[in-house]
């Protein structure tokens, strides 16, 4: 099957569908990546499994959700001798590659399989003159890591047989924490970027959980996170990350008189006339770092997009753009991620085939990360494994979405209050209206972990009349009806794909 379509899928780690700018938040400027709309389609209700990297990776790979395999937590890497979509891509004739994050494990038993090429970072990589693996060997490179993984993701579509079908997964370190821009994008977003209305949230109507996390810009980002001296010393100035982290937190007293905050590469110092100033201050340095990193994402992806079109390619080449989860920027006072709350839970989902999707089209399907290797099967002219729990996407990305589509995304995070994020486990379901979630509090076996024993709760949120998702109605009388509705499809959804409830 000659006319079988490449497939090039990039993904990005932490990238917040909102810093995008086809997305509509105006933060920031993504041209390139605005083409794949503009040529393509949007997805505006893609969810992730569980918000984490790890699992989502596994997810995306098997087409399986984390129970299934294997791949739970930050801690529980793969076994690469589960089959895969790239496995079965690469038995039906396509050249696979993998270049950049794969944060699946490393050594023999978890390593990159069913790639003809693979070059990945160690763990979580470094922005500067990254360490890589590659086919089993060490490499050292020099340069900034986006720019590197582009590199080597347009060496190897050079040097392919260019008789096959490829799937290249190009997988971005960037923009996830700590956020380290090129030098020459460091003079973008001179201007303060808009601060979410929810930004000074104060939890009251919601689940313990959302006020027990350590997640808060105000509270929580260390000097390395905004790109500021380290003072040496003790605990006056900022408790540790986590137990045994030399990452130090940023202080926020009531008083801030005496606090004096240093540019580590300017020398700059900033003071500051109120706690207030002081929070508005990183938010301010949080954005403005994370959108400069994401600017050399944007011009990569110009770049492969621009092979393409050089190379005659971008008729019958799938190209896709996402992130492995979303990201808090600011709303509810948070940075991060883990959450099934709507800035974690959407993935930002780009994609363009000419062949088949009309241009500047727009998808609010429900979608999930595990429906992706389906698509993948199903667009190479595969049939899709049986073992596969997610749908292929392809009538969906055509604009005729099945009557049976389910519209239903499942989400269950399991790392209970993990010693940096303090974040709850939980699962639950939304529709196109409504969200249901349940914090079951129990601990697994993590470092640091505090085991279970808090009371287990409910949020319900009705996503359309509640789109910040700040009113808990549960409870509420007028909503028993919609609280049997969700809790019945939620167990229905845990029974088709094996999950165990514990409510």
């Amino acid at each position: 099957m000659t006319d079988r379509p490449n497939i090039l899928f990039i993904m990005a780690d932490d990238h917040a569908a909102k810093a995008i700018s086809c997305y509509g938040s105006g933060i920031n400027q993504t041209l390139h990546l605005d083409r794949l709309a503009t040529e393509g389609m949007r997805l505006d209700h893609c969810c992730v499994t569980n918000s984490i990297c790890t699992p989502s990776r596994a997810a995306i790979l098997t087409g399986t959700y984390n129970h299934v395999n294997g791949v739970t937590t930050l801690n529980t890497p793969i076994d690469n001798r589960l089959p895969h979509v790239a496995k079965h891509l690469q038995a039906a004739g396509y050249q696979t590659a993998m270049v950049g994050k794969w944060h699946l494990g490393e050594g023999a038993a978890h390593e990159p399989t069913g790639f003809d090429f693979w070059s990945v970072l160690p763990g979580q990589g470094d922005y500067f003159d990254p360490d890589m693996i590659e086919m089993g060997k060490d490499i050292h490179t020099s340069g900034y890591a986006t720019d590197i993984i582009t590199d080597k993701s347009l060496n190897w579509l050079n040097s392919r047989d260019k008789t096959k079908p490829f799937f290249l997964m190009c997988h971005h370190k960037a923009p996830h924490r700590a956020w380290e821009p090129h030098p020459k994008h460091k003079h973008l977003y001179q201007d303060d970027i808009q601060i979410p209305d929810t930004f000074d949230d104060d939890y009251k109507h919601r689940a313990k959980a959302a006020a027990e996390a350590k997640m808060r810009i105000k509270d929580d980002m260390t000097y390395a996170d905004l790109g500021l001296v380290q003072p040496e010393g003790g605990d006056e100035v900022g408790t540790p990350q986590s137990p045994g982290n030399l990452n130090r937190k940023i202080p926020n007293p009531d008083d801030v008189s005496d606090l004096r905050l240093i540019d580590k590469d300017t020398g700059e110092v900033f003071t500051f006339d109120s706690q207030e100033a002081l929070g508005r201050f990183k938010y301010q340095r949080y954005m403005k770092r994370y959108l400069q990193v994401i600017a050399s994402i944007d011009e990569n992806v110009g770049r492969l997009l621009d092979y393409l079109d050089e190379a005659g390619l971008s008729e019958n080449t799938i190209v896709i753009y996402t992130s492995d989860q979303g990201f808090f920027l600011g709303e509810h006072g948070w940075f991060d991620k883990r959450f099934m709350y709507e800035e974690s839970f959407q993935m930002p989902f780009l994609v363009r085939y000419p062949k088949e999707i009309p241009a500047n089209s727009l998808c609010t399907n429900i979608a999930c990360n595990v429906d992706f290797a389906p698509t993948f099967l199903d667009f190479a002219g595969e049939t899709i494994p049986a073992y596969m729990q997610g749908r292929s996407l392809r009538p969906l990305l055509n604009g005729q979405a099945p009557e049976d589509w389910q519209n239903i995304a499942y989400h269950r995070y399991w790392m209970h209050r993990d010693p940096d994020h303090n974040a709850y486990a939980h699962y639950g379901i939304r529709n196109q209206r409504y969200k249901l979630i349940y914090w079951y509090n129990e601990g697994f076996d993590l470092p640091g972990t505090n085991q279970g024993g808090e009371d287990k709760e409910w949020e319900l949120f009705d996503c359309q009349k509640d789109p910040l998702e700040l009113f808990n109605l549960y409870h509420d009388p007028a909503y028993k009806d919609v609280v049997a509705m969700m809790t019945a499809a939620l167990t229905d959804k845990m029974a088709e794909i094996g999950d165990i409830p514990m409510h």
